[in-house]
């Protein structure tokens, strides 16, 4: 017969010891855990003011830099292991047209950023005016893979370790060959760009072994579509493969903080065989990416946790710094804020189908060149346009580059070899005047348009038209390659300009109707 002890005083003395060492070295184990908080933006493009959330129920006004930096604010009082990153796409806009950049950085520099990853955007104003206020940035600039062209000398630091609270964290930066597509050509002429892996995995090995995380800030993928109700529109959702053929092509990075494509990650991606952890949000400042990590003692990473967080303009009062900052600048230009003309509607844009705003910019092209069609492409449309009184900036944030209206004779082979490669809906719903057609998306690649016709009649392949078109796709950039086929044979002028003088000759703009691009698609 098996004996029963029963626990005597020094026995249950005993066991009560050990259950007090137990917990006590759990408690110990505990405490040795560290969270890190990784707070981080992507493609904010000078996006200053709260927006109107009209594709969202549950939400007034949305985004804002100055009420973005009061919610990381209240995050970082949380947790001195707090660290902010940003992913590229800084400039864009008049203000930072006119600064030449340098209020991005003063703006990233109040906010308390710590690392930035360079992205298309940063060379709107050339490869020159970028590398030189990169200086004023008291955070690291990062691109592992950007050259001096042919040379082995890089053009920005590579990657940088950045220690807070007895965390380390390495960060390496890149920019996708992709996205230098979206450049205008002779603004990136004096680089190389190189192989992303590569580059990443040579900054990784330089620095794995001595931090407790591996950060990448990486700008590639598809290009965004800009549409201010992205977000809900499932048309517009941009994948991120991009993101995951690289995490799976390095070794060594924990985190990825992707742009470029500004395809938000409600929740973490998790790389199947690396293990990279991969998110982004949807741009222009309306979300805040968060990703909490908890490292055990010997710095692995044991839980994470991530989110976007809405950017609630009712919520989070703007921050008095950053909105002086702002406010300053804007006072240094007063004719931005000048009231030039008015539009009798509000007109927002769209990527994947005829907007308002699209054809009423393609008209203007085409009134001021004189030609017999016009094209513009949806991803230089960087904002709506208001109601009401229109003044110089927000003409100047609809259409924010320093481009032009080149002219050309276009025949109807190569028409219709535009309007296929817009239908792949890669870079967007090509934006046209002058002529129409009807379409089918369910149809094959280069096989989508049904017919195209000029004031109702067909046009034929050997048709020959004048046709207008800003610089960058005129020299084949977003995939328009058809456009370098033919001779540029004039130059209508500055796009900045031509827009503002057409609001400024009319007492009030109204909104073309739509109808010029039909989809027949079987609903």
């Amino acid at each position: 017969m098996r004996r029963i002890y029963e626990p005597t005083g020094n026995i249950v003395t005993g066991l009560l010891f050990c259950l007090v060492l137990s917990f006590a070295a759990s408690t110990i184990v505990q405490a040795a855990d560290k969270k890190v908080t990784l707070l981080f933006t992507n493609d904010v493009e000078s996006a200053y003011d709260p927006i109107p959330a009209f594709w969202l129920d549950d939400l007034e006004r949305i985004g804002g830099i100055a009420e973005m930096t009061t919610l990381i604010n209240q995050i970082r009082a949380t947790n001195p292991r707090t660290f902010l990153f940003d992913s590229g796409d800084i400039f864009t806009g008049a203000l930072a047209k006119e600064t030449q950049g340098a209020l991005a950085f003063d703006l990233m520099a109040i906010m308390g950023y710590d690392a930035l990853g360079i992205g298309n955007h940063e060379f709107e104003y050339g490869v020159e005016v970028f590398g030189w206020q990169k200086n004023r940035a008291p955070f690291p600039v990062l691109s592992a893979n950007m050259f001096y062209k042919g040379t082995n000398h890089p053009f920005a630091q590579t990657h940088t370790i950045i220690e807070r609270a007895g965390v380390r964290i390495g960060v390496v930066g890149i920019m996708g060959r992709d996205a230098v597509s979206a450049i205008i050509p002779a603004f990136i002429a004096p680089l190389d760009v190189t192989d992303e892996a590569v580059a990443v995995q040579k900054s990784v090995d330089a620095i794995h072994d001595e931090v407790d995380v591996v950060v990448l800030l990486a700008h590639q993928g598809k290009t965004a579509p800009m549409q201010t109700d992205a977000e809900t529109d499932p048309r517009t959702q941009r994948d991120i493969d991009a993101d995951v053929r690289l995490a799976g092509a390095v070794r060594g990075v924990d985190v990825m903080f992707a742009g470029h494509a500004d395809a938000g990650t409600p929740k973490p991606v998790i790389h199947p065989d690396t293990g990279t952890i991969i998110m982004q949000t949807y741009g222009q400042a309306t979300h805040l990416g968060f990703l909490e990590l908890t490292l055990d003692a010997a710095g692995a990473i044991k839980r994470h946790d991530g989110k976007l967080i809405p950017v609630d303009a009712v919520k989070y009062a703007p921050d008095p710094l950053v909105r002086a900052r702002i406010a300053s600048a804007r006072a240094k230009f007063p004719e931005l804020f000048e009231v030039i003309g008015r539009s009798a509607a509000y007109m927002n844009r769209k990527y994947m189908e005829e907007s308002a705003l699209g054809n009423l910019f393609a008209d203007i092209f085409r009134e001021k060149a004189g030609t017999d069609i016009a094209f513009i492409h949806p991803g230089s449309l960087r904002k709506d346009l208001p109601a009401g009184d229109i003044r110089r900036v927000d003409i100047l944030d609809v259409y924010p580059f320093i481009d032009h209206v080149l002219t050309m004779q276009l025949n109807g082979r190569q028409i219709k070899d535009l309007i296929e490669q817009s239908l792949t809906f890669e870079r967007g719903l090509l934006e046209i005047s002058g002529f129409e057609l009807a379409y089918d998306r369910s149809k094959p690649e280069g096989q989508r348009v049904l017919s195209m016709s000029r004031n109702g009649e067909p046009i034929k392949p050997e048709d020959v038209f004048t046709a207008g078109a800003p610089t960058i796709i005129a020299n084949g950039a977003d995939l328009f390659t058809t456009f370098t086929e033919v001779e540029k044979t004039g130059n209508a002028g500055l796009i900045s300009e031509i827009l503002l003088g057409y609001f400024a000759s009319h007492d009030r703009v109204e909104a073309p109707a739509l109808g010029r691009q039909k989809d027949m698609t079987a609903k």
